[in-house]
């Protein structure tokens, strides 16, 4: 199982258009990706509705996980986008 924490780099936090950019590229992994606050139950990291759940704010961390091959190099892709700023303009 790979894992990783990292804070979320959106200034609205995990809401609205930074959610659904994540879950885009969730979704696109070979490998099933669970993210969660540390200490608490891990959503499907492709389901919109269950990462705007956890309500996460801009600096929370989040652990990402996954298992299986290609795992390392799919956590290390979300964690890079999860820490970026995606209500910037491009």
């Amino acid at each position: 199982m790979h894992q990783r924490t990292v804070a979320v780099g959106s200034r609205s936090g995990l809401h609205a258009r930074p959610a659904s950019l994540f879950v885009q590229a969730a979704t696109r992994q070979p490998v099933r990706v669970t993210i969660g606050r540390d200490g608490q139950s891990p959503v499907d990291a492709r389901s919109l509705l269950s990462v705007l759940a956890l309500g996460a704010q801009h600096g929370d961390s989040m652990v990402l996980a996954a298992d299986g091959e290609g795992a390392e190099t799919a956590i290390e892709e979300l964690a890079t986008l999860l820490a970026r700023d995606l209500d910037a303009t491009p």
